[in-house]
């Protein structure tokens, strides 16, 4: 039978394959009604639930989750040479239930009340608790200190999966909220239904769906990372980067309630080259393979290397969040659209935010492209709806333009008829430019 597989091995191959054509159809179905989730719901509650599952995975593939990959490797087992896959399976489920209780009782307390989940990271009582637990974790990375639970709360915790459960739970928590630039408009279409219908507990299955679409990438990290070597140098190494990443995260999730962190850039090339240099810099003094634990003149080029990697990945944050070509906005509505209709220029209306990854994509891959850029500034009247801090005004002007997903990007004609409205996917530079051509 050289070259068939037995029927025996097949069947237990079975759910390999189902799983490799699953995870191979999930993006399909994430974009099959260009991720929105009303046109999902239309299909049927299967397909909306389906999509949802679908667009969590795929978030968690997104560059905003990256800085968590090194943590939950540690937390499920690679730090814990006792671990088994059982532990470790269990210790990803509690991470993904705590992802699933974020997600499900902010996003549904917040969709209720009317505000954008994003929002949220523009709440600076949210925002600096958050910062300063990502430094705390960061120092315990780099081996400041160890953070363990009381041994009384340790040994309560033991029956329901040892000392690791309530990090785990509590790391699921903050990676709900990590994630959220990169959430997209099918957690902001949940959103806007549960906000219009007030259907709380749909809502709530709706998100729990989410986070376990998110959670698949933390089961395989959970697998797979008990049977990496478990000390070592190389956990030093993953611990170094995971607090570089850590420290840089909070500082782009400092950026809309602390504007100055914002403005530490340039446009020019030179600045790109000089954060590159100085994270490089830091890499070979030390910053990621040299340890806290060696002799004192090591722990000094330790130090340095981690503060010349954090400030060479500011810059570079800075630098890629940062519109090459910015345009003038207009912030008053109603002056804006007057003196459109009074010169006879069509309106570009812009819905974004600080806090949303795919607007930062609009404004430095489209507005900022040279030729759109110079399409835009001759001919329209660029308005900015900012929903950053999402005051009632903005919340009002949201609604009434239809615009609940960000990014909304809203092409007016000089007699303030609505020609088109672009969101995600984001297109093109010369996609987007054809279509401020078309408009007249």
């Amino acid at each position: 039978m050289h070259g068939r597989m037995h029927p025996r091995k097949l069947a237990r191959r079975v759910p390999q394959i189902v799983v490799l054509i699953l995870v191979l159809l999930l993006p399909v179905l994430a974009h099959a009604a260009p991720s929105e989730f009303d046109a999902l719901r239309e299909k049927g509650w299967h397909w909306a639930f389906l999509g949802v599952f679908a667009a969590g995975l795929l978030t968690s593939l997104t560059p905003c989750v990256y800085p968590m990959i090194p943590i939950v490797v540690g937390i499920f087992g690679a730090r814990d040479a006792q671990a088994g896959r059982a532990r470790a399976f269990l210790l990803a489920t509690l991470y993904v239930f705590g992802m699933g209780v974020m997600y499900s009782a902010l996003g549904v307390g917040v969709a209720v009340t009317g505000k954008a989940f994003g929002a949220v990271l523009s709440n600076p009582w949210v925002i600096v608790p958050l910062v300063l637990f990502y430094v705390v974790l960061a120092a315990s990375m780099l081996g400041a200190f160890e953070l363990n639970l009381p041994p009384a709360l340790q040994a309560k915790l033991s029956g329901v999966g040892g000392k690791g459960a309530s990090g785990a739970f509590a790391m699921g928590l903050v990676g709900g909220l990590t994630a959220a630039p990169c959430t997209g408009p099918m957690l902001a279409g949940i959103l806007a239904f549960v906000a219009t219908t007030r259907n709380a507990p749909i809502g709530f299955s709706l998100l729990f769906t989410y986070a376990l679409g998110m959670g698949v990438l933390f089961w395989v990290l959970a697998v797979s990372a008990v049977s990496l070597p478990k000390s070592g140098q190389w956990m030093e190494s993953v611990k170094s980067v995971a607090a570089v990443a850590l420290l840089g995260m909070g500082w782009y999730f400092l950026r809309p309630v602390w504007p100055q962190v914002a403005r530490v850039t340039s446009t020019h090339w030179w600045f790109l080259v000089g954060a590159t240099f100085v994270a490089t810099t830091g890499v070979a003094m030390g910053g990621v393979h040299l340890s806290f634990h060696d002799a004192f003149p090591r722990k000094v080029r330790k130090g340095i290397g981690v503060v010349l990697c954090v400030a060479g990945l500011v810059g570079i944050i800075n630098y890629a969040l940062t519109p090459k070509n910015a345009l003038a906005w207009r912030h008053d509505e109603e002056k804006a659209l007057a003196d459109a209709r009074a010169q006879g220029r069509p309106v570009l209306i812009d819905f974004g935010a600080e806090w949303c990854a795919p607007c930062k994509v609009y404004e430095t891959k489209v507005f900022s492209d040279p030729t759109v850029y110079q399409e835009i500034t001759g001919r329209f009247v660029p308005l900015k709806f900012d929903l950053t801090d999402a005051d009632d005004n903005a919340l009002e002007a949201q609604k009434r333009w239809q615009a609940e997903v960000l990014p909304t990007v809203i092409l007016l004609d000089s007699t303030g008829r609505e020609i088109r409205r672009f969101g995600e996917p984001i297109p093109q530079a010369d996609d987007f430019l054809t279509a401020l051509r078309a408009v007249e």
